[in-house]
């Protein structure tokens, strides 16, 4: 393993961070779950990334359990805050001072832990003054409950004022979280060069666009059984933009670059988006330890850019490196309540 730092600051992570999106309360049974954190930790992954809305909670749960035992600082745990949350009611999402306070301390014991490396804003919170957000993560930070700040799917505009406040404040953003993959590129025209600016890194999700860039879809075929393409609780509406035969044909001509370089179509991958020096560490799931112990080998890969400049070629216009894609899926409002009765 090796490891980066983690924007402008002094804190180390993991090239390759284990993170429980979908999986762990959802997909896999929690001894599975268990089972993948080993792996994780095995090959020197030190770098943990969840959020109190997957899965309602339960993610935090698995993992806090998954992790028990282990010496707490040789590891960097991240979460995050925005999504609806518990019974879901009016104060149960967004990035209020209300939310976040509650929030940071049900995911602190769920987690098991007295503090977390880096919380962050799941998304940009349209409805409470980025103001109120930001005193309250300073406070969080100050209690000792963080030692840094993130986001997650920010837009440019909206890193640069989240920035300004915490300059302000004294606290540190130093991480954004987007989607970024080989097919998946809008970050790059606009978010990369701002967050170069401000001294923030990329920990990047999906960099297999869910499994895609594993080749294991073929064109014209239905998906294998037990895939993430078949998961009802999810899987399937995430994965849906990438099953379609052209990009797929397309992704099944990348299997010649990886056998030039000796990589699995996995590896490769994972190894491109660690190519961007913006990006600090890529998040890798996992439904089985093996595929854990398959994506460890993209770290320390460099690929040369004649090689990356054949897989923009082969992948063609199947790539979308539109920046207003990072607005346009941003929440418009607040997820909605559950009424009471």
């Amino acid at each position: 393993m090796e490891y980066r730092y983690l924007g402008r600051s002094g804190l180390k992570i993991s090239e390759l961070t284990y993170g429980n999106w979908i999986t762990h309360g959802l997909q896999v049974e929690n001894d599975v779950a268990t089972q993948c954190v080993r792996a994780a930790l095995d090959v020197g992954i030190t770098s943990f990334d969840t959020a109190d809305g997957y899965a309602n909670g339960a993610a935090e749960s698995v993992l806090g359990e998954a992790l028990a035992g282990e010496r707490r600082e040789s590891l960097e745990i991240f979460t995050k805050v925005y999504w609806a949350t518990g019974p879901k009611g009016a104060n149960d999402a967004g990035l209020s001072r209300k939310h976040i306070t509650e929030s940071i301390n049900a995911s602190l014991r769920r987690l098991r832990t007295d503090y977390v490396d880096v919380y962050q804003a799941h998304r940009f919170d349209v409805e409470t003054p980025l103001e109120e957000t930001m005193l309250a993560f300073a406070d969080v930070v100050r209690s000792g409950k963080a030692l840094y700040i993130g986001v997650s799917e920010w837009t440019a505009d909206q890193l640069r004022a989240g920035r300004v406040l915490a300059d302000d404040l004294g606290i540190h953003l130093i991480s954004n979280q987007p989607e970024y993959s080989m097919l998946w590129r809008v970050i790059e025209p606009e978010v990369v060069p701002a967050s170069q600016d401000l001294g923030v890194s990329q920990i990047v999700f999906s960099p297999l666009a869910q499994g895609v860039l594993t080749g294991k879809y073929q064109p014209g075929q239905a998906p294998p059984e037990g895939s993430r393409a078949t998961d009802t609780k999810g899987g399937a509406d995430f994965i849906s933009r990438w099953m379609k035969d052209d990009v797929l044909t397309r992704v099944q001509g990348l299997k010649a670059v990886a056998d030039e370089t000796g990589l699995t179509m996995a590896q490769l991958g994972v190894a491109w988006v660690l190519q961007n020096p913006n990006v600090a560490s890529a998040i890798i799931g996992a439904s089985r330890p093996e595929q854990v112990k398959e994506n460890v080998a993209a770290v320390g890969v460099k690929l040369e850019p004649e090689l990356l400049a054949r897989i923009d070629e082969v992948l063609g216009d199947a790539v979308n490196n539109d920046p207003t894609w990072t607005s346009r899926r941003a929440p418009k409002g607040r997820p909605p309540v559950q009424p009471r009765v």
